[in-house]
């Protein structure tokens, strides 16, 4: 049964989502404010979040720069272009404005949960890196590199994005949720790992340091 987590302040929208969830066979888990959710998403793991923007505590934006590697579907009754493609270029995967229709939400939800069921099987390529999604192993020209939990979840986010500079704190909250060992000076350590680890096999530097700023894949 997939896991949705509903993080939305208003009891009555919450309601009707939650019912219409349940009948259709999904597992709801409940968040009324932005730092209630963030106190789940640290116990538990999703399969989906809808969220709600204008939330007590932390806002929904502020929620999509910490969560990684769950699909997040916006409802929100701000209707402006802006809000909506603000939210898609920070990591939402579908915005639907309120008031929704119970069919379409159910649709998109089902399309959210498929797709990210098939980006899942998918390995992340780079040159002659290749990182093996379902064995949490770096290949590089074609040799394995075992890297530990923090090395795969910092490359990983690189290989998500591998044409932007990453800040390292906005690095840091991508990988808050897969490993506790994300201070910035721990950071820094596991970066250096890795390069390590890649130069074992190739003379090409693969992880850019941006000075003051973060982190991006050498072009």
């Amino acid at each position: 049964m997939k896991k949705i987590l509903i993080i939305e302040d208003d009891e009555s929208i919450h309601q009707i989502i939650e019912e219409l969830l349940n009948k259709h066979g999904y597992q709801t888990y409940n968040a009324y404010s932005g730092t209630e959710a963030i106190l789940l998403l640290e116990k538990e793991s999703y399969d989906l979040i809808l969220l709600d923007l204008m939330l007590p505590g932390l806002t929904g934006e502020e929620i999509l720069a910490k969560v990684n590697a769950i699909p997040i579907i916006v409802l929100s009754a701000k209707i402006s272009s802006d809000d909506k493609v603000n939210c898609l270029l920070s990591g939402a995967n579908d915005y639907i404005t309120k008031p929704f229709d119970s069919k379409e939400l159910l649709a998109r939800i089902e399309v959210q949960l498929r797709n990210h069921k098939n980006e899942g099987r998918k390995n992340l390529k780079y040159k002659d890196l290749e990182l093996l999604s379902d064995h949490h192993t770096l290949l590089v020209c074609n040799h394995k590199v075992n890297l530990t939990k923090t090395e795969y979840a910092i490359l990983k986010q690189l290989l998500l994005n591998p044409t932007q500079v990453i800040p390292k704190n906005k690095l840091l909250d991508l990988i808050s949720f897969d490993t506790e060992d994300c201070s910035e000076f721990s950071l820094k350590v596991h970066i250096s790992n890795l390069r390590k680890k890649i130069r074992r096999y190739t003379e090409d530097e693969y992880i850019e340091s941006i000075w003051g700023i973060g982190f991006k894949m050498s072009e």
